[in-house]
């Protein structure tokens, strides 16, 4: 599964983006389960999740999760747990 993770907005409204190929990766079952979680519609009590409205606040960061021909919209401060932790584990983790 390739996992794609595209934030923009922030103060200085730079777009970063990353990808990861969780193909051989040693937290491959991990990610595809926060992938799968944060790409479903209403997985979060507070509105978030893939099939919310991206919300936000001025200046803040705006996400695209894109993983097996889904994409998810969302922005902080509405992330669901699983999006905070995809999003900051693709960020870190891509090559």
């Amino acid at each position: 599964m390739r996992i794609t993770v595209t934030r923009t907005g922030g103060l200085t409204g730079r777009t970063v983006s990353a990808a990861l190929d969780t193909e051989g990766h040693p937290d491959a079952d991990r990610l595809h389960s926060l992938a799968r979680a944060a790409l479903t519609p209403g997985t979060d009590a507070r509105g978030g999740g893939a099939g919310a409205r991206a919300g936000g606040v001025p200046d803040g960061y705006r996400y695209e999760i894109t993983a097996d021909g889904r994409t998810a919209r969302c922005a902080d401060p509405r992330l669901t747990a699983a999006q905070r932790e995809l999003i900051r584990l693709v960020l870190e983790r891509a090559t």
